[in-house]
């Protein structure tokens, strides 16, 4: 379990909506839990990943920028791109499928206002 600035309730809403033991659940499944200490942690990896497709058009440095945006001041490490593309490899697709797989589904009845789109 991360501690400090990758400790639980850190990494914002994302952390609301797919919390630290489901990503937690979905890397050991996928066998992708770093084996040693490191900077990038796979969970991190994991929401930085989703950060990337909350924002598809900025490159890996400003994604981090806005990941990480509520941790100024607290010894954050500034990974460069090519650390970022390195835990991308290292956790693979198999935890970001599984996480879909079990994220995946409505959020709510047809029948509540504002779920669908076009009349009901």
């Amino acid at each position: 379990m991360a501690a400090g600035v990758f400790g639980s309730g850190h990494l914002g809403e994302l952390t609301w909506q797919v919390p630290f033991e489901m990503v937690d659940a979905v890397l050991e499944e996928a066998g992708a839990r770093e084996r040693r200490l490191r900077d990038l942690p796979s969970r991190v990896g994991v929401y930085f990943v989703l950060a990337m497709g909350l924002f598809p058009l900025l490159g890996y440095q400003m994604v981090w920028q806005k990941l990480t945006a509520g941790l100024d001041g607290q010894g954050l490490p500034c990974p460069s791109p090519k650390a970022l593309r390195d835990v991308r490899r290292r956790i693979g697709v198999a935890p970001v499928k599984a996480l879909f797989e079990v994220l995946a589904g409505p959020v709510a009845w047809p029948s509540v206002p504002g779920v669908r789109f076009g009349p009901t």
